[in-house]
């Protein structure tokens, strides 16, 4: 048996196997004249000794895909310099994507990758097999050459969702299917606009179908969205198209059977407050199993709501509040803390709407405000959550009222910070925040 021109190793970890699953997708119907294998890496250990099998199996190159999210990125730097000490050669390349690595590439060199994949990644890594793992002249990579200079080839062109599949038949990996990339509302502590740029590309029902009678097959019977704003399916502005939303969901609701079940505007996506309408709730009543749904709040300050670009004001969050409550749902209410420029007024405005909404029977998904890389708010200062108000907030959690990981997010915040100032971006300050007065 000849061997492999390239290996690819997945480090495969459960927090992102949607990124990966999607680039097998794209792989599995690519013509190529190389010769790969694909393997995964479930933990560093084993990555490692996937590398090493390759290695022994006198495959040309092997190339480790990594991706990550900003949160996670200082862990596995950690991870990467554990692989990189157990197994190592020169025809081993490692390669980051996401969003992290998208926004920060120096950083993400700087941190022991040899490559950074920037943007979207499908076009990106069916060129890297085409010419077995060699980056040059491919779009959409930052790397060092042999001198140490940084090259940079440019991004690589979006292509519509429908050209690549949205999770791998060939190697069995599934997961909720993105709908919708890119986003027109461009908050400015959110990822998503700046990376997919700030404008929707929707897969098509028919090619949605495609997937839903695929998983039917396989026996799978669950069918989820990964969209940044559920009912903005179908639609090229800031208005939900509810046509197109009742196509989606009815084709869906037919393609999985009556034994399967549809979700939509629930874990992993969301819905605006100002597109919550009886009309679309009870959409998601006549075609989805789902009895929750989450709304994207952020804020109960107007002030901080107009500076982070929400585009919508707390009263459209209590009128969707109320509204989902009364057509018998189960509301997941979306709040930062700690956002820029907040002041204690903002603070306790948002405690307010939190205790207000959780009367009305919703649950807070708590969050502290982190400057995320590639948002207009990079170079914010972390989220600072007083003593004040994380006494209040383990009140609401105690009454089973809020929940969230927005503790760690204060750590992952100050870390993201540090980062920032370590690699400083001239021209992009902070007087893109609010000014505060007390």
């Amino acid at each position: 048996m000849e061997a492999p021109d390239l290996v690819l190793v997945l480090r495969y970890r459960k927090a992102v196997t949607y990124g990966l699953h999607v680039l097998l997708g794209a792989l599995e119907e690519h013509e190529t004249a190389t010769r790969y294998e694909v393997r995964f890496g479930e933990t560093p250990e084993a990555t490692a000794a996937q590398i090493r099998s390759a290695l022994d199996a006198s495959a040309t190159r092997v190339l480790v895909l990594w991706s990550f999210y900003s949160p996670d990125a200082a862990a596995l730097a950690e991870e990467l310099a554990l692989v990189r000490s157990l197994v190592d050669a020169p025809n081993v390349t490692h390669l980051a994507g996401g969003v992290h690595a998208t926004a920060e590439p120096v950083q993400t060199l700087d941190a022991g990758w040899d490559l950074v994949a920037v943007g979207e990644g499908e076009t990106t890594l069916l060129r890297l097999v085409d010419a077995v793992g060699d980056p040059t002249g491919i779009p959409g990579l930052a790397y060092r050459d042999a001198t140490g200079a940084l090259v940079r080839t440019g991004r690589p062109e979006r292509r519509p969702l429908d050209q690549f599949r949205g999770f791998s038949l060939r190697w069995n990996r599934f997961n909720a299917l993105e709908i919708t990339r890119g986003c027109v509302f461009s908050c400015r502590f959110c990822q998503t606009p700046f990376m997919f740029s700030a404008r929707f590309r929707h897969r098509s029902v028919a090619n949605v179908r495609w997937h839903v009678d695929a998983m039917r097959r396989r026996g799978l019977r669950d069918v989820r969205f990964i969209t940044p704003t559920a009912l903005s399916y179908g639609s090229q502005s800031d208005e939900p198209n509810l046509d197109a939303v009742e196509e989606l969901l009815a084709t869906c609701k037919e393609g999985i059977g009556p034994d399967g079940r549809v979700f939509f505007g629930s874990f992993p996506s969301e819905i605006r407050p100002e597109h919550v309408s009886r009309e679309a709730l009870r959409l998601v009543r006549k075609y989805c199993a789902n009895t929750n749904i989450i709304v994207g709040a952020q804020s109960g300050s107007d002030r901080i709501l107009d500076a982070a670009k929400r585009g919508h004001g707390v009263e459209e969050v209590r009128r969707a509040v109320r509204l989902g409550v009364e057509e018998g749902f189960r509301i997941n209410v979306d709040m930062i803390f700690g956002m820029p420029g907040e002041n204690r007024a903002d603070v306790e405005a948002s405690l307010r709407l939190a205790r207000e909404l959780a009367d009305l029977g919703a649950r807070i998904h708590a969050h502290t405000f982190m400057p995320l890389p590639g948002t207009p708010w990079r170079d914010a200062p972390p989220g600072d959550v007083s003593p004040e108000t994380i006494r209040e907030v383990d009140r609401l959690s105690r009454r089973g009222a809020l929940y969230g990981h927005w503790q760690r997010q204060r750590e992952h915040a100050a870390r993201l910070a540090a980062a920032a100032e370590a690699y400083p971006r001239p021209g992009r300050s902070r007087t893109i925040l609010p000014v505060v007065e007390e």
